[in-house]
């Protein structure tokens, strides 16, 4: 750090941040970012969407919330029944010792486990390792709550909607179109439930989301070095991710430890706002610059997916994140955006202006796709088809609903995907749940002051934001690593704004 901090670069950043500070130019800045910021918090539109609504407010003391909280909690409160009565025993003992210890990290054993878990190439990769490790996780979590009468599972900071989601997605099991197909992808479900619960109530501190948000970073990181060696090392062009009609030179796209280049492309979408609040909020030298250069890559990364819908989702989430961190650097933004389009490479560019065009297979795809969604919702607008995307294929065949080239696999769109398998209670519960969250986060930050909670929750809910726009054309949950890894946003979120309305900090 001494090194860093006496190096030429070092002073010459220093030169420039005063030379801006008192420049004509940043006053201009300071005074359009005022006048945004002021409306905003004025603005008689969103007033009402930032408003909590009455059966969210009302959860958390309602008779639901306390019989859920106590079903969920039973194993803990026994646990501490057990610990309480044979104190002496375990105190005397090393590994119980040790092993309350860990539990009472849990958050830290989490931060290691997502590296690992998110890290292993598709070709070794079984998702049973997801529900294994969340399982895991509970226990460990259990453990360490023994001897610590506070720990609980946090169902009240879940809330009311995610549990009407989940509802949801139990009864998609039992009026499924075939039940023998959909038990499969409700262990998926399960395991993205567990991974929201254990990492809301493993989260006590600003620390524990450092830790955690630490941890996305070095997926991020090390799958991004990953796929730049693809990229050096030459990749065949798979002609089923390009139409090589309207990209004739666009060249092969990355996928680093994932199957495909979308899935890859939504992993760093959700991720990145994680790591860009860990640049922001990193209080040492040396954390900055490694995550500032995980960040760098993953960009780079991102870029070499030529994944569309993620481009405009992580579009959107940084202006989200602006918005939630600070709303006077707005006009600043608008214009290093405006700035950044000359130099975006060739290919970058001729990718972003397929968007619209018709002859562009994977757009063109995507209508046959939508209109045999519509077509099974017409069908079945209740119940859907059931949970799973097999049991989905399986209802469009057997009554001849799709007329596309390619394969039906997801509707390519998550609001239709999760209507169509989870029924319209379902499609309420998801868009309830994500809406309430990032509400929730939005509120809270808006309102607190700054610290490296507010920072985390910033890029949380900016994330959960960009995972929503870029749903509309890509269903986020096809890979069950990468349902997790949304899920885990979410969570991420959900902790945060807690912290951040308990005034917590590390």
């Amino acid at each position: 750090m001494t090194l860093y901090r006496e190096s030429y670069l070092y002073h010459l950043w220093r030169t420039l941040c005063a030379a801006w500070e008192e420049s004509g130019l940043h006053r201009l800045f300071e005074r359009l970012g005022g006048w945004c910021s002021e409306q905003i918090d004025t603005s008689a539109l969103l007033r009402p969407l930032c408003r909590e609504g009455r059966v969210a407010k009302g959860w958390a003391d309602s008779l639901l919330c306390r019989i859920v909280s106590f079903l969920i909690n039973l194993p803990i409160l026994l646990l501490q029944s057990l610990y309480r009565a044979l104190q002496p025993t375990f105190e005397d003992s090393f590994f119980a010792r040790l092993v309350f210890a860990v539990g009472e990290e849990t958050a830290v054993v989490q931060s290691w486990l997502i590296m690992l878990l998110w890290c292993i190439p598709y070709e070794y990769w079984n998702n049973a390792y997801t529900l294994m490790a969340f399982v895991f996780l509970l226990l460990v979590f259990c453990a360490g709550a023994m001897r610590r009468e506070a720990y609980r599972f946090d169902v009240k900071t879940i809330g009311f909607y995610p549990l009407v989601l989940f509802g949801a997605i139990f009864l998609g099991v039992v009026f499924s179109y075939t039940r023998s197909q959909s038990p499969r992808f409700l262990v998926y479900h399960i395991a993205a439930a567990l991974c929201v619960l254990v990492t809301v109530s493993a989260v006590h501190t600003a620390r524990d989301m450092k830790r955690l948000a630490a941890g996305g970073s070095v997926c991020v990181a090390v799958s991004s070095l990953y796929a730049i060696m693809q990229r050096m090392q030459g990749l065949e062009v798979n002609k089923s991710y390009v139409d090589l009609k309207v990209n004739a030179d666009m060249p092969s796209r990355v996928m680093s430890f994932f199957d495909n280049p979308n899935a890859y492309a939504e992993v760093l979408m959700m991720l990145l706002p994680l790591t860009i609040a860990l640049v922001l909020c990193s209080r040492s030298g040396l954390g900055k610059l490694a995550a500032f250069g995980a960040m760098a890559l993953g960009v780079i990364a991102l870029g070499m997916t030529y994944g569309r819908a993620s481009w405009i989702g992580f579009a959107c989430a940084m202006a989200v994140m602006v918005f939630l961190w600070k709303p006077k650097l707005i006009p600043l933004f608008i214009l290093l955006c405006i700035a950044a389009v000359p130099f975006l490479p060739a290919s970058i560019w001729n990718r972003i202006l397929t968007i619209t065009n018709m002859e562009d297979t994977s757009t063109a795809s995507r209508i046959p796709l939508y209109e045999t969604a519509i077509k099974i919702i017409k069908k079945s607008p209740v119940a859907g088809a059931g949970l799973g995307t097999a049991a989905v294929q399986s209802f469009v065949k057997r009554y001849k609903l799709y007329w596309g080239h390619a394969p039906f696999v997801h509707a390519h769109n998550i609001y239709l995907q999760v209507w169509i398998e989870a029924g319209i209670l379902g499609l309420l519960g998801f868009v309830s749940a994500m809406l309430w969250n990032i509400k929730r986060a939005a509120h809270v930050v808006r309102h607190s002051g700054s610290s490296e909670a507010r920072t985390l929750t910033c890029g949380a809910a900016a994330a959960l934001c960009g995972a929503m726009v870029c749903g509309l054309a890509d269903y986020l949950w096809n890979y069950p690593r990468v349902m997790c890894i949304f899920w885990f946003v979410f969570a991420m979120a959900l902790a945060g704004a807690r912290l951040c309305a308990a005034g917590e900090e590390a």
